[in-house]
């Protein structure tokens, strides 16, 4: 009997540890949803004052007649290249920041990147980028989804999809000097593809950063740099769709 008893208390301690794993799962998978979020929020914000204001339109554009940009102002140009520095100074400088630090800069680079796609207002009809919008969340939701869910082991999926996603960076800037509305679809099309295996991939791998076991700063800040992979995740498979299925002004 002592012995039975102690093979139940074993088997009940590894339920309670199990389930409270998963708990502590779901909270921080929910963290990272929430900065995702709340980040892509942020930028929607921050692109629709830029539309709404045409003094802070002009900062960032040269708007030609009937509203139409022409180009970029000085200003305009540094909202452009921010982003990626906001990335890279994340990324390299992770380990050497605070989560405070880490966390404002993440919503600095939302507010930027609001910015810097805030033409797409001017461009696309309002109804046009809506849809598109929505048609991208309910895709990304799915594939994140089954990105967490699945047993699939996705980490050789990482090299090919980083394989592509410099191949459509490279056709972008070739086709700024070919102006090919044939590699312009393509690259769209491919791109749509790509960022859709980064969704699922990038949950998984998220997933898994979670059962490494840090302390709860370190904790933070993998929250964080997760909700900016998913978050350029879909921002990116948004602007491919939006060039896809996007009515024109």
């Amino acid at each position: 009997m002592p012995q039975n008893y102690n093979i139940r208390s074993d088997s009940a301690q590894r339920s309670i540890a199990a389930v409270e794993v998963d708990q502590g799962l779901r909270a921080y998978m929910l963290r990272v949803y929430n900065y995702m979020a709340s980040g892509v929020l942020l930028t929607g914000i921050m692109a629709l004052l830029v539309y709404r204001m045409p003094a802070l339109a002009s900062l960032i554009f040269e708007i030609g007649p009937g509203g139409a940009i022409v180009g970029y102002t000085g200003l305009g140009i540094v909202t452009l290249i921010s982003p990626l520095a906001f990335v890279l100074v994340m990324r390299f400088g992770l380990n050497r920041m605070r989560s405070t630090t880490v966390q404002a800069l993440f919503w600095a680079f939302c507010a930027v990147m609001g910015l810097s796609i805030s033409s797409i207002m001017f461009v696309y009809t309002g109804v046009s980028v809506a849809k598109v919008f929505f048609i991208t969340a309910s895709a990304f939701g799915a594939l994140s989804l089954w990105g967490y869910t699945t047993k699939k082991d996705m980490t050789g999926w990482g090299s090919f999809l980083i394989m592509g996603l410099f191949g459509i960076i490279i056709a972008s800037i070739v086709n700024i000097w070919l102006a090919s509305p044939a590699m312009d679809f393509m690259v769209s099309i491919i791109g749509v593809l790509i960022f859709a295996g980064l969704t699922a991939y990038d949950t998984q791998r998220i997933k898994r950063m979670y059962y490494e076991g840090d302390s709860e700063g370190i904790m933070t800040k993998k929250a964080v740099m997760g909700a900016l992979s998913l978050y350029l995740d879909f921002i990116n498979m948004f602007l491919m769709m939006l060039r896809l299925f996007g009515n024109r002004n």
